[in-house]
């Protein structure tokens, strides 16, 4: 009679584990998919801004630093790997953004042009599912991060090598907004 209340103990003890076990996986896999998610969206914003940049080209020749540092800022934010990395790079460009459309704002013809009308609209609905993929990844980060820090679970999480995740931030207050691209009321 012992033994199989051991053999009980035992076995509810295992699947308990295995039960934490699969959370923690399925929590580390939903935050690989989430960052997933948020790279195909900033991957869309990266892929509109040479046509952006082109648009803008045609009236504003001669702004060629601005046009060199949207690009750079580009390149750079394509290449970052980490959540952090990224997020950096990602404010960065979201900057040098900011500055290629205080330069369309000086030229009222550019802001009636069709293309650039149809490309500021299709920047402001990728500026949105960004921020919706960022946001849901962060959430997942979040219940990944506390399950690998609240007992009895973080025993399970270090022994299988499952840790925190950074969270996908801006650095600077002035990165927290948005590039402001509704040129109607200019």
């Amino acid at each position: 009679m012992t033994t199989l209340i051991v053999l009980g103990l035992l076995a509810a003890a295992a699947a308990w584990a295995v039960g934490i076990y699969n959370r923690l996986v399925r929590l580390r896999n939903g935050c690989e998919n989430a960052f997933s998610d948020v790279d195909v969206q900033l991957k869309r914003r990266w892929d509109l801004i040479p046509n952006l940049v082109e648009a803008v080209k045609g009236y504003a020749q001669h702004e060629q630093q601005t046009f060199q540092e949207v690009t750079e800022a580009r390149s750079r934010a394509m290449q970052a790997g980490s959540p952090g990395d990224r997020s950096a790079a990602e404010g960065a460009l979201s900057g040098a953004l900011k500055s290629l459309f205080a330069v369309a704002e000086a030229y009222p013809e550019l802001r009636a042009n069709e293309n650039f009308l149809a490309l500021q609209g299709e920047l402001t609905k990728i500026e949105d599912a960004i921020q919706n993929a960022r946001r849901y990844y962060n959430a997942i980060v979040r219940d990944l991060n506390t399950a690998t820090e609240v007992f009895p679970s973080n025993l399970l999480a270090g022994m299988f090598g499952i840790g925190r995740r950074d969270y996908f931030e801006l650095d600077a207050e002035a990165e927290r907004t948005a590039p402001k691209v509704d040129f109607q009321s200019a």
